[in-house]
């Protein structure tokens, strides 16, 4: 009774100081809104964020295409006028450009020490210095001496050569030259099945391989699989020395930094591409079966980069944070853009990106601290926990800083709708989230699968930045749609880019038409200079996804997109996301899965439809806190993960949760889940459930659930 009271008392006066500050925020507002009227002049925000983007050249009642109406930009006329059409030529051009500029920056680790934990247990920790740079000049000279090393070293005469590698510079200066001897680069992503990764190696048939300190133990037990594999070029670990005893008899071993020597000492010839050469052969992450190798010319990134460059504002101080794998096509190609523009890129990993990440010493600062990026890249998965941990440490933070919180974001929210910035709302309430990543982020260039607006709408004010979500392919070079900068809205993925088509044609089966109204819908197809000639060796599966149109490829991308009257584009569905349920209503898995990944508890998720059933079944992977608080609300006194995920309380009151979550997010009745299994494992790309950049592989996680999904509907 008394602590009733207390709390009583508390939010009494939690609530008096609330209704003060409201009262002071208004006289404020009423006290500078002609200041902030004449300064920040919000009209011309808004309409700035409303101005069409992209027109109709063609229509009939089956499809309608668009293209873009902006004009080529400065880097874009420049690329054309100095004919660079190869990532060769792009390279000496920088090189020229920006010669002492900082290029590529690696963190010093110093040290590997033992770090005793609150729990009494040991960890190793990382003793980290400072940045270390190479220069526009030294990555091109760089590159050029790994090439001639290549070639003295024999390693030219197959035109592929594999990059297995964690995202680091020596990545970077290994693909740049084989650029130079126009070798075609195949990347695999290192977070990819034993299986998946012989299958990549296996297909192009190389002989030669460049990983990681990291990664060759991995690379040594998959070798044996791998018959054409001779030699295994190895980056080298800042601590320690490498292991290569005991590999497979016939396979070479060398280590990066031999080849860079070999190559100094060498003039051999370097062979320049043409535009029309295979780049690279980038396997996609295989969300729907076994990776496919798909064909990306030099012609093909170059265009991307001419359609990036128009889009994104460059400044002269900006800086990248790298550190999603540059064997998808999204950071690679971003990477690029860096390149081209002469924004430096400082190399990180989510083991050390923040002062809280797993190898960071207690007390010592993580790499956003000490390189203060300005522009970095994410995926939706990243986003949504961060603003997961905002909510989290919001709760944790006490009724009155919760209620102070809630109040400056839905101040913070009202006049970013009218087009005011709020300095400082900024400054004092949201200015300590900014600093997790270093203080001066201003861009986060979201893509890899859509964001959700909340999450997007969060993200965007309490880190006081600017999100920019697009929209591409590995099959279209990373490139279809870009948002504005200016586009001020969410829950949509831009207009099309400067360098290619977007068309929609009509989906009978589902009901998606061109026709309908307000907004056009159907498949998105994409047309351009930036669209993939194909698979590699997969010629039936390159026939049924790409064709060629008045002199350009296209491809059928099997998202389903409306169109808005300003050429944006939102994505509302996929193809192989849509099932059918028993009464005929179809259900779209990605979009249920979406919405539900903004309730708290849910770390991920898998919605599963049977045809036969009315419903459809949840698997989820919960938030370990959110249990925890379950079972003390509910009284259960287990303790492990999987305890709490196996007791039936639990799995009850969270189905409540997320039935109450779906209904916030307006879903219909047969969209939500009439069942679900907590699943206590992370689903990782270790796993082969997800791919590198974390969007689901529901195949996969369907045949390892099959037994659960058939006791839900079961029961």
């Amino acid at each position: 009774m008394i602590v009733d009271d207390k709390q009583e008392m508390d939010g009494f006066w939690i609530g008096v100081a609330i209704h003060a500050i409201k009262t002071l925020s208004y006289v404020y507002d009423v006290l500078t809104f002609p200041v902030y009227l004449i300064l920040q002049r919000p009209w011309e925000k808004r309409k700035a964020s409303r101005r069409i983007k992209a027109k109709p050249v063609s229509k009939s009642e089956n499809s309608i295409t668009y293209r873009s109406i902006d004009p080529p930009r400065a880097i874009h006329i420049l690329l054309e006028s100095q004919k660079i059409d190869t990532m060769e030529k792009m390279l000496k051009f920088v090189a020229a450009e920006h010669s002492d500029r900082k290029c590529l920056g690696t963190r010093q680790i110093l040290a590997d020490e033992d770090e005793l934990q609150p729990n009494g247990r040991v960890f190793k920790k990382y003793k980290m210095g400072e940045y270390r740079w190479k220069t526009f000049t030294e990555v091109n000279k760089l590159a050029a001496s790994f090439s001639r090393g290549l070639r003295e070293l024999g390693l030219t005469l197959k035109k592929n050569i594999v990059i297995f590698a964690e995202t680091r510079a020596e990545w970077m200066i290994a693909a740049h030259a084989c650029f130079k001897q126009n070798l075609s680069i195949v990347t695999i992503y290192a977070t990819l099945g034993d299986d998946a990764i012989a299958h990549g190696v296996n297909e192009t048939e190389v002989d030669t391989v460049i990983t990681s300190h990291e990664l060759l133990p991995k690379f040594k037990r998959i070798l044996p699989k791998l018959a054409e594999v001779k030699t295994i070029i190895y980056m080298e670990d800042q601590l320690k020395p490498t292991d290569t005893k005991d590999f497979k008899e016939g396979v070479r071993l060398i280590p990066f930094s031999d080849v860079i020597k070999t190559g100094s000492d060498s003039n051999a010839e370097l062979v320049s591409p043409k535009s029309e050469d295979t780049a690279i052969i980038m396997y996609t992450s295989g969300s729907t079966g076994v990776p496919k190798g798909v064909l990306l010319s030099h012609k093909n990134i170059i265009a991307t980069l001419k359609a990036f460059c128009d889009a994104i504002e460059i400044r002269s101080d900006d800086i990248f944070l790298g550190y999603l794998p540059l064997a998808h096509v999204f950071e690679l190609l971003s990477e690029s853009v860096c390149l081209l523009t002469g924004v430096p890129i400082g190399y990180s990993s989510p083991l050390t990106m923040i002062d809280s990440s797993s190898k960071i010493q207690r007390g010592s600062k993580g790499d956003a601290s000490v390189l203060h990026p300005t522009c970095l890249t994410a995926v939706p998965l990243i986003l949504d926990r961060i603003s997961k941990g905002i909510n989290e440490k919001v709760k944790k933070s006490g009724p009155f800083r919760q209620a102070i919180f809630n109040f400056a974001y839905e101040y913070k929210l009202k006049w970013s709708k009218r087009g005011y910035d709020t300095p400082l709302f900024d400054k004092y309430i949201f200015g300590a989230a900014k600093q997790v990543l270093g203080g001066r982020v201003r861009l986060i260039f979201s893509g890899g699968a859509p964001l959700s607006p909340d999450t997007h709408m969060q993200v965007k004010l309490c880190l006081c930045v600017q999100v920019v979500q697009g929209y591409g392919l590995t099959e279209t070079t990373s490139c279809a749609t870009v948002m504005d900068a200016k586009d001020r809205s969410t829950g949509r993925v831009g207009g099309p880019s400067t360098v290619c088509d977007l068309r929609l044609e009509n989906w009978e089966e589902a009901g998606y038409r061109v026709t309908d109204m307000p907004y056009p819908r159907g498949e998105i197809l994409v047309g351009g200079e930036n669209v993939s000639a194909g698979y590699y060796k997969l010629s039936e599966k390159t026939k049924e996804d790409f064709f060629e149109e008045d002199g350009r490829m296209w491809f059928r991308t099997g998202d389903i997109g409306e169109i808005h009257p300003d050429g944006c584009i939102k994505i509302i569905d996929r193809k192989k996301d849509l099932v059918k349920l028993q009464f005929g209503e179809y259900v779209s898995l990605g979009k249920v899965e979406s919405e539900l990944k903004t309730c708290p508890l849910v770390e991920n998720i898998c919605i599963y439809g049977d045809a036969s059933k009315t419903y459809t079944v949840a698997l989820v992977v919960p938030s370990h806190r959110s249990l925890e608080e379950i079972a003390s609300k509910l009284g259960v006194t287990a303790t492990s993960l999987e305890d709490l995920c196996n007791d039936s309380r639990i799995e009850k009151a969270v189905l409540e949760e997320l039935v109450e979550q779906a209904k916030k997010c307006k879903l219909e009745r047969f969209e939500i889940p009439g069942a679900l299994k907590l699943c206590p494992e992370q689903w990782s790309p270790d796993m082969g459930l997800v791919t590198a950049a974390f969007k689901l592989k529901r195949k996969a996680v369907e045949e390892r659930y099959k037994h659960e999904i058939s006791r839900m509907y079961a029961s």
